[in-house]
């Protein structure tokens, strides 16, 4: 997988959009970071320039296991270790497995929206369908 494609699976979600919040920092590798938000809240985080992981939301539980199993999944880089994960590219982590783990990662901010914010998202949708 590369930064085209990566970028390209994650804005297929619904209602997701990107932006680079840190313009001005003093740090390089921060300012070419490409966040990934769904309302107003991210869900994936990823060096354009380096490519070299993805930080993403998971379960807690879930998230020991794949530390675990994978050693391309490690704590989340600059998060809530608990609820955060980096994904390393071209490791032992399968493609496929990095799509399903952006996806519950977009699930889980999705659900810890209010009930405006996911009418508002279905709604929004809803209205591209049909223009």
């Amino acid at each position: 997988m590369n930064i085209e494609e990566f970028r390209e699976y994650c804005l297929s979600l619904e209602g997701v959009y990107e932006k680079m919040p840190f313009p001005n920092v003093a740090d390089k590798y921060s300012r070419d970071v490409l966040c990934f938000y769904v309302s107003d809240k991210w869900f994936c985080f990823v060096n354009i320039e380096v490519f070299d992981f993805c930080c993403i939301k998971c379960d807690p539980d879930e998230s020991v296991e794949l530390r675990a199993r994978y050693v391309g999944i490690t704590p989340g880089w600059h998060m809530n270790k608990k609820y955060w994960i980096s994904v390393h590219f071209n490791q032992d982590v399968p493609d496929n497995k990095i799509r399903e783990l952006v996806k519950k990662s977009y699930d889980i901010v999705v659900n810890g929206l209010t009930k405006k914010e996911r009418e508002k998202l279905s709604a929004s949708n809803t209205r591209e369908f049909y223009t």
